[in-house]
């Protein structure tokens, strides 16, 4: 008795096998951000946020006559973008800690498992959506200003810091969250980390009138000093970065924090 026929006849499957690359992985990303409900919401709300917030302040300066003078038009529509950094900032967390709650993470890396590439995945998917959405929006902001108001100047530059530069700044702040999600991979623990670093030193150098050096550090280099900076010469206060030097601060502490998560996404159990 011999089995040789049997072993010649294997099965083959009709549907193409192949490596998985990262494209696969933006597929899958792109589909999980796009889809559920928190991205709908807080981009909706960080819209609302900059769209309203830019047009109360027009409806301010016109109510009250106030001559801009020199400053930009554009530089009205900072509180908007402050603001609506925060909806930014609670999703890049919820991008990565709410598959860590749920424990949808082990299915993601069953499907990919290069932790590495899944965070990559994620981080770029993040950065692109919250760029165009925050650019766009606020370039739609500043037409509505420039439009409303007949004070103030704008050059080309002034523009650009406003639309591109604060998009820019706004998706990097977020992957710094989507970072410190992955590190503590608890969504209300990390949206707090955030918010303090986003407040906490502008709130302490508030009271650290007696150190005037260590004060003027921390006006000069809160997140919210160094976005004002993309609006005007200086940030809070005089002397601080200015122009595109706050973006490349930011991307030197992301950096970081992406390379922190990277590591501690391959060393950690999920």
């Amino acid at each position: 008795m011999t089995t040789a026929p049997y072993q010649q006849h294997q099965y083959t499957s009709p549907i193409p096998v192949r490596r998985a690359h990262l494209g696969d992985a933006l597929a899958s990303e792109w589909t999980k951000i796009r889809s559920v409900r928190s991205t709908m919401w807080t981009l909706g709300v960080m819209i609302l946020l900059m769209v309203g917030v830019g047009l109360l302040s027009v409806v301010a300066i016109n109510a009250t006559d106030t001559d801009l003078g020199d400053e930009s038009v554009l530089s009205l529509g900072f509180n908007g973008v402050l603001l609506g950094s925060i909806c930014v900032v609670t999703l890049g967390v919820l991008t990565i800690s709410s598959e860590y709650g749920t424990g949808m993470i082990r299915t993601t890396l069953t499907a990919c498992p290069s932790r590495s590439r899944v965070l990559a995945a994620k981080a770029i998917v993040f950065f692109a959506l919250i760029l165009l959405v925050t650019a766009v929006t606020a370039g739609l902001v500043a037409v509505l200003q420039t439009a409303l108001v007949d004070s103030g100047t704008a050059t080309g530059e002034e523009w650009l810091r406003a639309t591109v530069g604060a998009g820019l700044f706004t998706a990097v702040l977020g992957l710094l969250a989507l970072a410190v999600g992955a590190l503590v991979r608890h969504s209300a623990g990390a949206i707090t980390i955030m918010i303090g670093v986003m407040l906490l030193p502008l709130v302490a150098g508030i009271f650290m009138s007696s150190l005037p050096k260590v004060q003027e550090f921390l006006f000069q280099y809160s997140l919210p000093s160094l976005l004002i900076a993309f609006y005007s010469d200086s940030g809070l206060i005089e002397g601080g970065p200015h122009g595109w030097t706050p973006l490349w601060i930011l991307c030197g502490i992301t950096a970081v924090a992406l390379a922190g998560a990277a590591l501690a996404t391959e060393r950690r159990d999920v």
